[in-house]
């Protein structure tokens, strides 16, 4: 069953999204070789919690951990470890934040230290596949038109699109309906309907579009072991049009970047 939401609803779950956003640009400053997880993740749960929030992976299905983190060839649900980050590696971070009754979630990938021109583009081109799936999030289109969107762009660049793990609905719990992959046809699947709240998340990698689960339960990498990455942005759907309740911008503050690629994506009626 999927859930709508009024505007006070998604006005709380910008305020958990918020907080994530938040938690990844206080991260992004500590992202450096020689820098291991479990400090990033040990950070993140401190941070959520002083700012009034509860780390919503921790515990979540048995998550171990506040923040799921996977380095290069793993593409997602990755555990902290003592291993110390490289220059030239990339590491997707993905965090939740429970608060007020909402879960809001929020992921970015990262470059440690310089890396190849090569690995540029390929970050470059997964978000914006992020931003073309999120143009898609308006009254009366359908889910398959944000897959669609999310794949053509990804696979006319050579890459691919993960197709067994996928975005998902968000509110009062983690994973609601709707399912939103990153795949599909145009004008096909749900319909999307004032209200919705959706996670738009596009793992993609570089090579193919295969992927192994681990024993562990959670690790999951790619199959060629090439590199892999994931940007998701929390997306409200107001006024019939797509509305971000998470921003990118707390990083590019830290990391000194000028984009205004979320302006279009704004609504003064989610303000807080």
């Amino acid at each position: 069953m999927v859930f709508l939401k009024s505007i006070d609803e998604i006005i709380l779950i910008k305020k958990s999204a918020i907080l994530a956003s938040k938690t990844l640009g206080m991260l992004s400053k500590e992202i450096k070789p020689g820098v291991n997880t479990i400090y990033l993740d040990k950070l993140a749960e401190s941070f959520i919690r002083d700012h009034g929030g509860i780390p919503a992976f921790l515990g979540l299905y048995n998550f171990p951990n506040t923040l799921c983190v996977s380095p290069n060839n793993q593409v997602v649900h990755g555990l902290p470890n003592y291993e110390p980050l490289c220059e030239g590696d990339i590491i997707s971070i993905d965090c939740g934040v429970y608060m007020n009754g909402f879960y809001g979630e929020h992921a970015y990938t990262f470059e440690v230290g310089e890396v190849s021109d090569e690995i540029k583009k390929f970050l470059y081109c997964s978000k914006k596949s992020l931003y073309l799936g999120i143009s898609k999030c308006k009254k009366n289109n359908h889910i398959g038109d944000i897959g669609f969107s999310i794949q053509s762009f990804i696979e006319k660049n050579k890459y691919s699109v993960v197709k067994d793990l996928v975005g998902h609905g968000i509110g009062r719990k983690m994973h609601e309906e709707p399912h939103v992959p990153n795949f599909g046809k145009k004008g096909k699947g749900l319909k999307l309907k004032e209200g919705m709240v959706l996670s738009i998340e596009p793992m993609v990698n570089k090579g193919s579009s295969k992927v192994i689960f681990h024993k562990d339960g959670w690790t999951i990498t790619t199959f060629d072991k090439k590199i892999s990455s994931h940007y998701e942005h929390n997306v409200a759907i107001v006024d019939g049009k797509p509305c971000l309740l998470s921003t990118f911008s707390y990083i590019y503050k830290e990391l000194n970047i000028n984009s205004l690629e979320e302006d279009i994506f704004q609504n003064e009626k989610i303000h807080i």
